[in-house]
């Protein structure tokens, strides 16, 4: 049973930074793109950072330049680190991941629980 957990998420004042984690667990044969997503209240989910396996990273405009998304091979982690952040950063932040389980032939989607980014005026 392949498993995402997310952390690092909590209350920041604009400008400030934070950083999220998410770690995949079980066993797991190969893990492709590893993303980041974001909701926030009434709106849909939006892609903010995307590390395909040995790909060009992207971000979305609104974060160019101030968010940084990052991998850890070996632990199967992946980073976003959030600076310069702006209240309209205030979302649920989900950590997505396309893994090859053990004696699975395909890839599949994973997703993390969510964890929650706040950011004050």
């Amino acid at each position: 049973q392949v498993q995402l957990a997310e952390s690092g998420g909590g209350l920041v004042q604009a400008g400030g930074s934070l950083r999220l984690s998410c770690t995949a667990s079980g066993s797991i044969a190969g893990t492709n793109d590893m993303r980041w997503y974001r909701q926030a209240p009434g709106k849909q989910r939006e892609l903010v950072a995307s590390s395909p396996s040995g790909g060009r990273i992207n971000y979305a405009d609104s974060v160019k330049g101030r968010f940084t998304i990052s991998r850890d091979v070996a632990k199967n982690t992946v980073y976003l680190q959030m600076n310069s952040l702006k209240p309209e950063d205030t979302a649920v932040y989900y950590c997505y991941a396309s893994i090859r389980a053990a004696l699975m032939s395909r890839a599949r989607d994973y997703w993390g629980q969510g964890t929650q980014v706040t950011v004050s005026s």
